[in-house]
C-alpha cells in the first residue's frame, strides 16, 4: 500500500507521470523558497508552462491551490517557516507517542492525560525560554502592518467557495 501524500507538493507530484515527478518536486521546492509572492507566482507560471502538456492534472491542482498554499507569504519573513510547515506539530506528536510508549499500559484515562499535560507543560517551558514567536514588539508591528487585512478577503473567498 502506498503512503498518502502529506504536503501540497506531494499531492501535485503524485498527479504527474512518474518520470516527471522528481523534476516537478525540485521546481516546486524552488517556488516555495521564493522570498516574495510575485516571484513565487512567476515560478508557478513557468512550472505550469513547462509541464502543462505532460502533467495536466498536476498543473491544474497547482494552479487552483497555489493562492491558498501561499497565504503564509503575507506574514513577516521570520514567521513564515513556523506556519508554512507542520514539522513542529509532528515533532510534538512524536514526543507524546514516545513518552506514552515507555509506560505502555495506563491504569486509566486520567493518568494518560496527566502524562500528556506534563509533556506539554515541559514543551511550553522550553519554547518560552527561546525567542517568542510573537514578542510584544513583533505583535504590535504585525497588527500595524497590512498583513492582518490581507488574509481576510482570502478567508471570505474560501467561505463562499465552500457554500457553493
Amino acid at each position: 500500500m502506498a503512503a498518502l501524500p502529506v504536503s501540497f507538493s506531494e499531492v501535485i507530484s503524485e498527479k504527474a507521470p512518474k518520470k516527471y515527478q522528481a523534476g516537478i518536486r525540485a521546481e516546486l521546492q524552488e517556488m516555495w523558497n521564493c522570498e516574495m509572492i510575485d516571484a513565487a507566482r512567476k515560478k508557478r507560471d513557468a512550472i505550469i508552462a513547462d509541464y502543462k502538456d505532460v502533467a495536466e492534472s498536476a498543473m491544474m491542482c497547482l494552479d487552483e491551490g497555489f493562492e491558498r498554499a501561499r497565504t503564509v507569504m503575507t506574514l513577516p519573513k521570520y514567521l513564515r517557516k513556523h506556519f508554512r510547515t507542520s514539522n513542529h506539530i509532528e515533532q510534538l506528536n512524536k514526543e507524546l507517542k514516545r513518552r506514552s510508549s515507555v509506560i505502555g499500559i495506563f491504569p486509566n484515562e486520567s493518568s494518560l492525560l496527566r502524562l500528556m499535560d506534563s509533556v506539554l507543560l515541559e514543551r511550553n517551558d522550553v519554547l518560552n525560554a527561546r525567542r517568542a514567536i510573537f514578542s510584544p514588539a513583533a505583535y504590535a508591528a504585525l497588527i500595524k502592518s497590512s498583513t492582518v487585512t490581507h488574509p481576510r478577503p482570502l478567508a471570505e473567498k474560501q467561505q463562499k467557495l465552500r457554500a457553493a
